[in-house]
């Protein structure tokens, strides 16, 4: 008689695992939405092969001999934690896109209506340019046309034509395509520009000018490639176009602009730099991009002799600096740079560098040094001698320095200095692998979990 309550016990026990298990399974399988059939199917499989494995250890029970199940519950119990925790795991890992320590990702893409939400996203940034809410207060745009055949007279349907709106709008596409533009992408004031949910490339050709306007963000692009332009006339707005000359060839150029968040981006291989903020622009937050296959990454202030940089405040936060670069993540001048939380897996001569006294605070970030012998300093100070360096405020707090990375530190450490050079909390550099494993333009699909 006691066996065979102990028997109905286990039986009941395994029973309310199971149902726990399969409760579990069928909310995560209806958190993604019906729209996008492929991933749909994808996601049911992923959940079937973790739900399986307890519907295995529910048959030996139920098939196999009374002995095994009565003198093994821990056995049938542990196969039913494993496979929650393995959900959980997955989860934490991204799979699901949710709990991550990423609190911009954190804020946006666990919501599986995203896509009907876009605009949440506004409401997600951080560090200086957490204010930038570019089409937030406008209406939606949505281009469908790749061209760009005259940059003085763009078509409706263009993305040339979106930017230079006058009004705020949230700019999103149709569907995938590669622009190619003929003269640089000059955008006015209160645009967002949104790549999610297509695979957009700004590619080939120029790329994206922010002059003189405020309250941009720009997210989800592919924008490499990009090519010196200019010598030619271009419109800004619908009432003014004008003769531009030679345009490096940045991927992202801000130019005397404010309250600008680049975010979630891939950027590479550019005739010049791949996100230069020069002549005065602040209130500005480098976020989630991944950089590759690039000479001189991030350039952030004009020239020494350029003081109006000294009001510059500018966050580097959750970037993957990766294969095929060699200096500038970022190179600074004058002002205030907060360094927080990204992942350096590359570089061949430096990491950070800077001249002009900027003040620069490294938090949290993962510094792994390449192979050179030569190349396993962090920092540079760009042709300025030590008894002048010396009183600069570069400070290291709390990053994980690898391969033989050093960081050197200068300055007194003034709190004031390094408060205006502080955006948000640093997280622990052990966190820097989930924090950027999003790092990049996502390729979300449509209606689906990010």
């Amino acid at each position: 008689m006691a066996v065979s309550r102990r028997w109905v016990g286990l039986c009941s026990m395994v029973l309310v695992m199971m149902l726990c298990v399969g409760t579990i399974a069928k909310v995560l399988e209806e958190q993604i939405p019906e729209t996008d059939l492929s991933y749909r199917n994808g996601g049911t499989e992923k959940l079937q092969s973790s739900s399986n494995s307890s519907m295995v250890a529910g048959s030996e029970v139920k098939e196999g001999s009374n002995e095994h199940a009565v003198d093994n519950p821990e056995e049938v119990a542990s196969m039913v934690e494993m496979s929650i925790r393995n959900s959980t795991e997955r989860r934490k890992l991204g799979y699901f896109s949710c709990g991550t320590g990423n609190p911009i990702d954190d804020c946006w893409r666990c919501d599986p209506n995203w896509q009907t939400n876009r605009k949440r996203l506004a409401d997600c940034g951080i560090g200086f340019g957490r204010n930038a809410v570019g089409g937030r207060d406008g209406r939606f745009y949505v281009v469908t046309d790749a061209g760009d055949d005259d940059p003085v007279n763009p078509r409706p349907g263009t993305l040339r034509h979106a930017v230079i709106q006058e009004e705020p709008l949230w700019i999103v596409f149709k569907r995938d395509m590669v622009i190619q533009l003929k003269q640089e992408l000059l955008m006015n004031s209160f645009k967002t520009i949104d790549g999610r949910g297509t695979n957009v490339h700004i590619a080939n050709g120029a790329c994206i000018t922010i002059q003189f306007i405020t309250n941009v963000i720009i997210h989800g692009l592919h924008i490499h490639d990009c090519k010196p332009t200019g010598n030619a006339m271009v419109r800004s707005s619908p009432s003014h176009f004008g003769w531009r000359t030679m345009a490096d060839g940045d991927a992202i150029s801000i130019f005397g602009s404010s309250h600008v968040w680049v975010d979630h981006n891939s950027l590479s291989n550019c005739a010049d730099g791949l996100v230069d903020a020069v002549m005065g622009s602040t209130a500005i937050t480098i976020s989630n991009n991944h950089f590759t296959h690039h000479n001189e990454v991030i350039l952030l202030g004009h020239s020494d002799s350029y003081t109006k940089d000294k009001q510059m405040q500018v966050t580097i936060a959750y970037n993957h600096f990766g294969e095929g670069l060699i200096q500038r993540m970022p190179r600074c001048r004058h002002g205030y740079f907060h360094v927080v939380n990204n992942d350096y897996t590359h570089w061949e001569m430096y990491a950070i560098g800077g001249s002009a006294n900027p003040t620069i605070n490294s938090q949290g970030n993962r510094y792994a040094a390449p192979t050179n012998p030569f190349a396993k300093e962090v920092t540079k100070r760009v042709e300025t001698s030590q008894s002048e360096w010396k009183g600069w405020n570069w400070r290291s707090e709390g990053d994980l320095l690898l391969n033989g990375a050093y960081f050197t530190p200068s300055g007194a450490g003034a709190s004031a200095s390094y408060a205006r050079a502080s955006s948000l909390g640093a997280k622990s550099s052990s966190m820097v692998g989930s924090i950027t494993s999003g790092a990049g333009a996502l390729g979300c699909r449509r209606g689906r979990q990010c």
